[in-house]
């Protein structure tokens, strides 16, 4: 598995605020929909439902996320964990979130993919920023007015 971590950002709500966010899904579908039109074309496709996540990746078309685990912020790190349902590939998007009870809180998002490594060189960079794109949106969603 090649892992693929987004920089930490720090949200303006706390850990146990996020968590409740992040493990019912579908709550971020009504933040995404009121993004101004610059901020929603930099998200590009992207659907939330009450346990998945649809995002259009040209050229691979839809890829699906389903929640898979939800562990909240307690004394360690609390994360939400979906995985690709028909995917050609074992594919995981992790949302980490920090244990701190006060604000700000910090988020991260992993991608874990199984993918064989003389590939990694092609598909890495895209993963990386995909990793990437998925920290600034949670960024934007939690520092938005909430």
């Amino acid at each position: 598995m090649a892992k693929y971590s987004s920089k930490p950002v720090d949200v303006a709500v706390s850990a146990n605020e996020v968590f409740e966010k992040v493990s019912h899904i579908g709550s971020l579908q009504e933040k995404l929909d009121s993004l101004p039109a610059d901020l929603r074309a930099k998200v590009g496709e992207v659907k939330f439902t009450d346990d998945t996540i649809t995002i259009t990746a040209q050229p691979v078309g839809d890829i699906t996320f389903q929640v898979v685990e939800r562990t909240a912020p307690g004394a360690g790190k609390g994360a939400v964990v979906l995985a690709a349902q028909q995917s050609p590939v074992p594919l995981s998007l992790s949302i980490n979130i920090s244990p701190e009870a006060q604000t700000p809180t910090q988020v991260s998002a992993d991608i874990d993919v199984d993918i064989p490594a003389m590939l990694r060189p092609l598909v890495g960079g895209k993963m990386q920023e995909a990793a990437d794109k998925f920290g600034e949106l949670l960024a934007t969603f939690f520092n938005q007015s909430h």
